[in-house]
Order: C-alpha cells, then structure tokens, then sequence
C-alpha cells in the first residue's frame, strides 16, 4: 500500500522541482519530506528524481509515474466531495417508473423540475403498468413510480402521494360522429346512448383501478359495457380507436395525443376524475429519493390542463 501522504509530498516536488520550496508549500521542514520521497523511492524500487546540488529533476520514470499519480490523487481528493454530493442527493442515481398516461400530464413536469435541480443525478425512466410497478418497488427494483392506484389498494409498505387528478372523456372514431353513429349536443355527448357501443378498455389485471373506475361510471347509469379489447398501453388503446375498432374512455390529458381518425369529447352530466400519483418504498431512504419527492410536493394535485 503506497501512502497517499507520500503522493501529495511526491506531486509538490514534481511541482516545484525543489525540496525547500515544496516542503515551505506542504507546511514542513525538508528533511522529513526528503525522508518521505526516499522512503516512496523504496517502496517503488525505483528512483523518482535526479538530484544535485544545484537542481532537482524528475527521472524517466518519473516524468511517467506522474502522469498516473496526478489524476489518481485528484479522484481521492474528490472523494469528500462527492460522499457530500451522495449524501445530499445531488448526485447519484434515481429509477423513476412511469404509466403511459403520466407521459401527457404530470411526467414532463415532474422530470423537468428534478432535472433543472438535480442535473449531475443519473436518472432512468421506465414506463411500466401500475401492476409491474408496486411488484418492482417492493422488490428494490426501482425508487418510485407514477401510477393509478387506490391508496388503500397498496401494499403496506409503499408510501403514496397524489399528483394529479382529472376527469375522463370519450375518445371515439371520428366516423362515427360524421355517419351519425354518434349525436353531440353542443360538442358534448348529452344521451347515454353512446354507452351501448363496443368499448376499448385497460385490464382489470393491469390497472384495475383504472378499469374499475370505468366499468363502475358504466354500472351507475344501468349499463354493461360491450368490452370489444383490452390493451395495456394507451397510444395502442388510442390506435384500435382511430381503426374503429371501439371508443374508449381516457384522461383528459390524453387529449395531447392527436391521432388521425380520433376526437376526443366530453361527457355531459360529469364523469368520475382518474387520480395519478408518486408511490415508493417506506423503507427506501435514499437521498435522490427525498429530493424527488420533496419536489413532487410542489407540484400537488393539478388539473389535467395545469398538469400537460
């Protein structure tokens, strides 16, 4: 083990090319600081310097050595810092899973904020249903998760904090507004009649939340839906509309998200709010965590179009 004292004492000479001034710079005598290149000589094998009475000048291997020393000591004296850094969580690593639908509302805003704050920290985003993620935090496998979830619908040892919250509505193929299939009132559906259409939907195993809150909206006014299928990805939920395949009930954000073939319209009469929010391990105490979700805080709930 080379003494990390004895590379700094090495550096100042290297630096200087004189003992008095390099020992004046370290804050000691000479004697103990040549003893001290002596002894680093000793343990290399090898001579550092060619000294005589009028100059100091580094060896072959010296003028080598140094090449690898510098940097080496530069990393070590950084050290302090960045166990500082680590600490404070401005630097380091974040694994921030994310469901499609967080892509038009709250996402962008959130990223962008613990971005412009926390630059030097590593982060990954993963998109991933609300299912694939509570599995993930309650293995370790990621930090935290934007996701459609009950509260009380979450495992014990996952924390929860809404971000967004925002009504649905229809998103259906243009044709059938233009065929007469469908009858707007002042651009808003009135009658319940679009309920008896084919419906595309999220499955229940994937986000059953999310479903639920639909089939439930469906139930409260006498209907069962027509469910024509299931995707778990709502640009595919989005595509299967605008081929006609059925409609779809969305958040109102997704209204970001122009497709040919598709519009998007409201429900009279109201329609349940769709709650998004930041889920993560109790026990998970890492600092690029605490930031995320101290700034999580700032932006709260929001509307769907404060949120886009």
């Amino acid at each position: 083990m080379i003494d990390l004292r004895r590379l700094r004492h090495f550096l100042t000479v290297a630096d200087t090319l004189h003992f008095g001034r390099a020992a004046e710079r370290l804050g000691m005598t000479q004697p103990p600081l040549s003893q001290s290149i002596m002894a680093l000589e000793r343990d290399l094998s090898a001579d550092l310097f060619v000294r005589s009475k009028r100059s100091v000048t580094l060896t072959p291997f010296g003028r080598a050595w140094l090449e690898h020393v510098r940097p080496a000591v530069q990393s070590i004296a950084a050290l302090s810092d960045i166990a500082q850094r680590l600490r404070a969580g401005t630097t380091g690593r974040l694994s921030l899973a994310f469901v499609s639908t967080a892509d038009y509302n709250v996402l962008p805003r959130l990223v962008e904020r613990y971005s412009a704050s926390f630059a030097d920290v590593e982060l990954e985003l993963i998109e991933a249903t609300s299912d694939i993620q509570i599995e993930a935090l309650l293995e370790g496998r990621i930090n935290a998760g934007i996701l459609i979830s009950a509260p009380s619908a979450l495992p014990a040892a996952l924390a929860y904090r809404p971000l967004v919250t925002e009504p649905l509505v229809a998103a259906v193929p243009e044709p059938w507004i233009d065929e007469g299939r469908l009858t707007l009132i002042d651009g808003m559906l009135r009658s319940d009649d679009w309920m008896a259409q084919p419906l595309i939907i999220f499955p229940a195993r994937v986000s059953p939340d999310f479903h639920e809150l639909v089939m439930g909206f469906y139930r409260s006014r006498g209907y069962q839906p027509f469910i024509r299928q299931e995707a778990i990805q709502m640009q595919t939920i989005i595509s299967l509309v605008s081929a006609g395949l059925g409609m779809a009930l969305v958040p109102a954000s997704l209204q970001h998200l122009i497709r040919t073939g598709v519009r998007y319209v409201h429900i009279a009469n109201g329609t349940p709010d769709l709650e998004t929010g930041l889920a993560w391990r109790k026990s998970d105490d890492a600092p690029t965590l605490t930031n995320l979700i101290e700034i999580s805080s700032r932006i709260g709930r929001r509307s769907a179009n404060d949120a886009a």
